[in-house]
């Protein structure tokens, strides 16, 4: 049995999901574990379902002692400081789970990669394990695919019930909000199933009535050296679609991420599989323990996260 130190930084919903399910993973395998968890603010209590799996809660600005080493920091926090989390983290922990995307902007100090060149570092990229995605990978000839063609469209207001949209990041550009990043899942998954684009036009712009300053539409049309690649991204569709297509030569495959469901158009032939949310976040989490472990390669580094960003924010 191992006893894991772990450092959360930050609370929000993600984080709040990620915690509950690195504990279950951890009971589920018979493993120990203390979490320290370090916020903007210590005055607010924490959540009865969180409160108990949470040895110490820390003031985030203050210094953290040198010799206080972490077998994984998870930076949960808004994304315009995950440069600067990791900045304070990386002397004090031996891996990171970095949430997606790894920054806000791309015009960073760049230095930051060879701090990070001894450190295992995994950016978060969940819809990896979505059992949709999973049988792509593993049961489409992708060499054969002429160009795809990918959406994510959902109404921002209905993302987090209960809170305000207006007040969350996902609404304010200088937190790092905006569509084209805040959906870099799906650049994520179309360059692990196929490859970097060499060329991409993008348009991102503010077009709905949604009280935000951050975009909530990207559009881009990528070229590779085999394929195009399309996709569209929005916070203002109002019945939620999360849908891939791929167009071959036999058949055309319209792949349901939300629903579950892998459809070939021409043979009829449909496949229904698992598409409950936290199913594949909680495989990722093994798989990220797996790593940690040695038991397989890094397969999600900062910096192909980093060039990711690049291409999401139409930079390539």
């Amino acid at each position: 049995m191992r006893k894991y130190k772990i450092a959360f930084v930050g609370l929000g919903s993600i984080a709040k999901r990620h915690l509950k399910n690195v504990t279950s993973f951890l009971d589920g395998r018979g493993d120990g574990y203390q979490i320290d968890l370090y916020r903007s603010s210590i005055n607010s209590l924490l959540p009865e379902d969180i409160a108990p799996l949470v040895r110490e809660v820390y003031l985030y600005e203050n210094s953290i002692p040198a010799e206080r080493i972490y077998d994984v920091v998870f930076v949960t926090n808004p994304t315009s400081m995950h440069y600067e989390t990791i900045e304070r983290f990386y002397k004090h922990t031996t891996s990171f789970f970095i949430e997606k995307p790894i920054f806000a902007a791309t015009d960073v100090d760049e230095s930051i990669f060879g701090k990070l060149s001894g450190i295992m570092s995994y950016v978060a990229c969940p819809l990896r394990y979505n059992a949709v995605l999973q049988y792509v990978k593993e049961n489409v000839d992708l060499d054969k695919v002429y160009s795809a063609r990918a959406i994510s469209s959902s109404y921002l207001p209905d993302w987090r019930p209960g809170q305000d949209y207006r007040n969350t990041y996902s609404a304010h550009k200088e937190l790092g909000g905006g569509v084209a990043i805040d959906l870099i899942h799906e650049w994520d998954y179309l360059t692990w199933l196929f490859e970097t684009p060499d060329t991409c036009y993008s348009i991102q712009t503010k077009i709905s009535d949604l009280e935000i300053n951050s975009e909530d539409v990207a559009l881009y049309i990528a070229k590779t050296d085999k394929r195009l690649i399309e996709l569209h991204l929005d916070y203002y569709g109002r019945d939620s679609i999360r849908i891939l297509q791929l167009f071959m030569p036999d058949d055309t495959i319209e792949c349901d991420i939300l629903h579950g469901t892998v459809h070939y158009l021409k043979s009829h032939k449909e496949i229904k599989l698992e598409s409950e949310r936290n199913a594949f976040q909680m495989k990722e989490i093994e798989h990220f323990f797996d790593i940690i472990d040695d038991k397989i390669d890094n397969d999600s580094t900062p910096e192909h996260a980093y060039r990711v960003l690049k291409i999401a924010k139409g930079e390539i």
